[in-house]
C-alpha cells in the first residue's frame, strides 16, 4: 500500500539549502524525508524521540528579533474600573 507523500512547508534541505523542497511520508513505522531538488534522503524510526527537528523559518529566531527589547504592554481603559 502506497502512503501519501506530503511537502513540509518552510523546511530547508540540510544538503542543498533549498526551501520547501522536502517531502515526508510514513510507512511501516519508519518516517521518510527526501528532497526533490537534490539526492538528500533520510529515514528515521517513528519511536525515535531524539531525532533533530528540521530547520524551518518558523522555529528560527531572526536577527531583528535578537536585537529587539520586547516588553509587554497592558492597555487600560480609564473609563472602566479595575476588577
Amino acid at each position: 500500500m502506497s502512503s501519501v507523500k506530503r511537502f513540509i512547508a518552510g523546511v530547508t534541505c540540510p544538503r542543498c539549502a533549498a526551501m520547501d523542497r522536502i517531502r515526508a511520508w510514513e510507512q511501516n513505522n519508519i518516517r521518510y524525508r527526501e528532497c526533490v531538488n537534490c539526492d538528500f534522503f533520510e529515514q528515521l524510526p517513528i519511536e525515535d524521540e531524539t531525532a533533530p527537528e528540521l530547520t524551518t523559518r518558523v522555529n528560527q529566531v531572526r536577527e531583528e528579533q535578537k536585537t529587539q527589547d520586547v516588553q509587554p504592554v497592558r492597555i487600560l481603559d480609564p473609563g472602566k474600573p479595575k476588577r
